[in-house]
């Protein structure tokens, strides 16, 4: 086995360190949301404010530490983002006040922000070294690392402990869990291009390294040395919005379109979110192989597809008798999960096939994403207070399509674009590293 295969799989089991963590660390915020709502008696305009906060700190962050990454190399940043969005957790352990929170959760999702951007860009970056497709097992380990830390919290709970307490504890503990991880990432003479190449090409926000480069004849939407157009960025931004607002549809609504539309028990309910993120998570768990059969292209249409089959199978469930309806609607949200599951490691990778720097394309589609799981919520509940809920599910049945729609003409056109030329000393061959 050469250097570059020993290096790739080590960084491999780095990379699921860190999106083990920071799903553990998400989890154990949301999990501790009820506990933080009676300790500072919020109600739900306050927390809703809260989470809007957080949401547009992560937002703002993003662009920035793309940018980060492009100077600094994504290993660099994520030692430095893992650790503090961590840390970041004290800032709603401690607030004593609601107004404090709101000032600490623009914080704390600026952390989580900077995170997002530093492990994904780097889990491009092991992909691209280790020679095929690994990048849907990260996100898939992320989903466990958020379910540990709702496991952590109920148990803490359970035995009678404080939430408040869990936190401080856990914004202590993980950055020391972050350290072990981070030593196995990729070195930087891996992660950054080298300067003669990063100098070819003019970023999509018109900025420069060095003399800028014209696009290559007959790449659509790009530039030499793996810089990317507006319009192929926007492209792929409207496929993570799509996807992610599909995907926070399914999150917010599930559970409700089942009791409130199908009128299925209380306890019963809550199983059509439970579905939808068991098939979410398997398929990203077990996706890779998937993707490197079929090609991301095709992965791409399959996951508009299924999704959209599986919100047509909600939308046409309440047409049926019981209990053909809730079969019906199971079914369906298990589709979208499975078809949804593919969208984000779809998307990343394919921005880092293009080669060259990914940090400030990769923040902006991120940022594109993010806004859709940001909006979607709010929009669906006023137009199901409008009209109703399954008008309102409309809405995500017709962006899972466009998933197929925008997703697969942008992954083609990156997919033309002429890679970075790289250097054996700055970005090595990649292993075809084989488990």
């Amino acid at each position: 086995m050469n250097k570059t295969a020993i290096v790739a799989r080590r960084a491999r089991v780095g990379v699921f360190g860190f999106f083990f963590l920071a799903g553990l660390v998400m989890g154990l915020w949301a999990a501790g949301l009820p506990s933080l709502n009676d300790r500072l008696d919020l109600g739900p305009a306050l927390l809703g404010r809260v989470l809007l906060l957080i949401s547009a700190g992560a937002l703002a962050s993003m662009l920035l530490a793309g940018r980060l990454v492009d100077r600094w190399g994504s290993r660099r940043l994520c030692w430095i983002a893992g650790p503090l969005s961590g840390v970041a957790l004290l800032g709603p352990a401690l607030a004593p006040s609601a107004w404090v929170l709101m000032v600490l959760a623009v914080v704390f999702g600026m952390g989580l922000g900077v995170m997002e951007i530093a492990m994904n860009a780097h889990s491009v970056e092991v992909e691209r070294c280790y020679g095929r497709p690994v990048i849907s097992a990260f996100h898939g380990t992320w989903s466990l690392g958020g379910a540990a830390g709702g496991g952590i919290t109920s148990l803490v709970l359970q035995a009678g402990l404080d939430a408040q307490g869990l936190l401080v504890v856990a914004a202590i503990v993980v950055p020391f869990l972050y350290l072990p991880a981070a030593r196995l990432l990729l070195p930087d003479a891996y992660t950054r291009p080298a300067p003669q190449h990063a100098a070819e090409g003019v970023y999509a926000d018109g900025s420069a390294d060095g003399d800028a480069g014209k696009p290559a004849e007959g790449a659509a939407g790009g530039s030499g040395g793996g810089s990317l157009k507006w319009g192929l960025i926007a492209l792929l931004g409207v496929a993570a919005f799509a996807g992610h607002l599909s995907e926070g549809a399914a999150i917010d609504w599930a559970a409700l379109h089942a009791r409130m539309v199908l009128e299925t028990d209380p306890a019963l309910a809550p199983l059509a979110y439970t579905i939808f993120s068991i098939a979410m998570t398997t398929v990203r768990l077990l996706g890779d192989p998937i993707r490197a059969r079929l090609g991301s292209v095709l992965t791409i249409r399959l996951a508009g597809v299924l999704a959209t089959a599986g919100y047509v199978l909600v939308l046409v469930s309440p047409l049926l008798g019981d209990p053909l309806r809730v079969v019906c609607a199971w079914t369906g949200w298990a589709l979208a999960g499975v078809g949804l599951a593919t969208v984000v490691p779809v998307l990343f990778s394919a921005v880092g096939a293009a080669g060259g720097r990914v940090g400030r394309a990769l923040a902006m589609v991120t940022a594109f994403g993010y806004t859709g799981l940001l909006l979607g919520p709010a929009v669906l509940g006023f137009v199901a207070e409008a009209a109703s809920l399954p008008v309102a599910l409309f809405i995500p049945a017709v962006l899972a399509a466009v998933v197929t729609a925008a997703g697969s003409p942008a992954i083609r056109a990156l997919l033309a674009l002429p890679a970075a030329t790289s250097s054996p000393e700055t970005s090595p061959a990649p292993a075809s590293v084989h488990d």
